[in-house]
């Protein structure tokens, strides 16, 4: 017995010894490259929420300014005594100076956002597009400032992804590190424009990298504490909302009417997304009808939305007065449900107009009135099982915005670090759970991927539908006179039939043509030139070969994601 129990601590005391030998190793190889990489993540995370911060109250000083509001959070309030005409001026000349500059810097004249930084993160390795980014943020900022009816987030967040791309190239950072960066900056922006450092670091693993992978938590959680610092530096350890609680749940009785709610939520996330999809469509049809320069469609986008804002001007801005409002039950129920359709359309105007900004504060709006008017129908048809209406604005403020986003974990952590109210929890999150599975069906997962989507960017299913965009014929083919590659008269003969692919193109566009032809492999050729440099054929792209490459990069990017 006492052999038996020797030999067992024996060997686990040596198992023990060789474990602490493993870590010391690890820790001396790759700690000084970890701490290294924490402190970039941090200095990132500085930096971004910094760039928040001023753009936040860069807005909120230019808008002071132009509508002459002592304190821009009750801006339709000091604007409802506004001659008319200023209301509709200040827009239409915002939205001509958005139009000039999106096309003096930008080669499409359209605004940079978050499904931008998606894509970068998906297909760029962590990295967007510098110049047009700065662009976009200024035409962002001022169109919040010169009411414009959209938020900040986009922006906000495009820019921190300005900031990681800078870094990135810098040190020449591969893809896995240019995402990891670019996770940070986002996590660090949102958390400095909402002090909600739970919800930053969750969005930018949930919404821009798209997965939870173990080796990008620390520096993203590290970025975005420093991006709450800064936020409370400034304004203290305030929550955005300063709300009274909104009273308890009758627990089981009550959830069927969340689970309702959350439905009906989504039904609006999708009439919101849908609106805006509309209404790009229809400015896009009527320019090109009415052979409008592309700069004047801002312009005229602020035009409506000066006139819309004569009789509501509830819809400038972010609408920050008007979700309190609705948080504390401030208005009746034919209000809310106006105030929903209006803010909904001129969300839609203002995006349809190509003028910029986010979706995010705007969903959160939309959502806080939808709740409370079904909180007022609810509460006034069962009082006795019924907590109060204000539960419900919560409630559906989680619930749009969440089904906007695509976002439901992060989305219901910024409801509660936004209001910092941790009660109403499960009533958010049975609400959320509800609509973003509905509305997830309708459109392709969230705003952002169904913004990709109509690019012809097919993110929303993951890796493997977007990874062949990303290998090049040129670069899996054999070149010609490899002992494996097909003889020039092989490559001929599919030539008079045809059956050919440019060296530039990508697997996505040779897999079909595999699929159609039934074929083992595809002439290469070089680009289409002149008469002088006609196109050559270089090689043979293999369908074998071509799996083989689809293979490896799933691998590696399945790797990622549980690294």
């Amino acid at each position: 017995m006492r052999q038996t129990l020797r030999s067992f601590i024996s060997a686990h005391a040596t198992q023990a010894v060789a474990e602490m030998r493993d870590a010391w190793r690890v820790l001396r190889h790759r700690g000084p490259g970890q701490f290294q990489f924490w402190l970039i993540a941090l200095v990132i995370g500085v930096a971004a929420g910094f760039a928040a911060l001023f753009f936040r109250k860069g807005i909120t000083a230019f808008q002071a300014w132009v509508y002459g509001a002592e304190d821009v959070n009750f801006l339709h309030s000091f604007a409802q005594d506004m001659p008319w005409y200023w209301l509709v001026l200040i827009p239409t000349l915002g939205g001509l100076v958005v139009g000039v500059i999106l096309h003096r810097f930008t080669p499409d004249g359209r605004v940079r956002s978050v499904a931008d930084v998606i894509e970068g993160a998906a297909l760029g390795e962590g990295r967007v597009e510098k110049r047009a980014g700065i662009a976009s943020a200024i035409a962002s900022f001022l169109t919040l400032s010169t009411g414009g009816s959209t938020g900040r987030e986009g922006p906000v967040v495009h820019m921190a992804g300005v900031i990681s791309t800078w870094v990135s190239d810098k040190i020449k950072a591969d893809g896995i590190t240019g995402r990891d960066l670019l996770g940070c900056a986002v996590a660090a922006a949102v958390s400095a424009s909402f002090n909600a450092p739970i919800a930053g670091a969750l969005f930018a693993l949930e919404v821009v990298l798209r997965h939870f992978a173990v080796h990008a938590f620390a520096p993203i959680v590290i970025a975005s504490v420093a991006g709450t610092v800064i936020n409370r530096l400034e304004y203290g350890d305030v929550t955005e909302f300063d709300l009274i609680t909104p009273g308890a749940l009758q627990f089981y009785v009550e959830l069927p009417a969340f689970l309702m709610l959350g439905l009906i939520c989504g039904l609006v996330a999708v009439v919101l997304m849908r609106s805006i999809f509309f209404a790009d469509q229809l400015g896009t049809a009527l320019q090109d009808r009415l052979g409008l320069p592309r700069w004047l469609r801002p312009a005229a986008s602020g035009l409506l939305l000066g006139v819309i804002a004569v009789w509501y001007p509830h819809i400038i801005g972010v609408g920050y007065e008007t979700t309190v409002l609705a948080l504390t039950g401030a208005l009746v129920l034919h209000q809310t449900i106006l105030f929903a359709m209006v803010k909904t359309a001129a969300v839609a105007i203002t995006m349809g107009g190509r003028m910029g900004g986010g979706v995010f504060s705007p969903s959160l709006m939309v959502g806080a009135l939808t709740g409370l008017a079904f909180g007022l129908i609810a509460t006034a048809v069962l009082p006795d099982v019924s907590g109060t209406h204000t539960l419900y604005a919560f409630a559906g403020m989680g619930a749009v915005a969440a089904a906007v986003l695509g976002a439901p974990i992060s989305t219901t952590l910024i409801v509660f670090e936004l209001t910092g109210d941790w009660q109403i929890g499960l009533a958010v999150m049975v609400a959320v759970s509800m609509s973003t599975a509905l509305a997830s069906r309708i459109v392709d997962r969230s705003f952002f991927l169904t913004q990709l989507e109509r690019r012809n960017i097919h993110c929303a299913a993951g890796p493997q539908a977007y990874l062949l965009s990303l290998l090049r014929a040129g670069g899996v083919m054999r070149p010609m006179g490899d002992p494996r590659c097909a003889s020039r008269e092989e490559c001929e003969a599919l030539l008079e039939q045809g059956l050919l692919i440019r060296a530039s193109a990508s697997l996505e566009a040779a897999m079909p043509i595999f699929d159609r032809a039934d074929i083992a492999f595809l002439p290469v050729m070089t680009e289409e030139g002149d008469s002088e440099n006609p196109p050559e054929l270089i090689g043979a792209l293999y369908h074998i070969d071509s799996l083989k490459a689809y293979n490896r990069a799933l691998a590696a990017a399945a790797a990622e994601e549980h690294s």
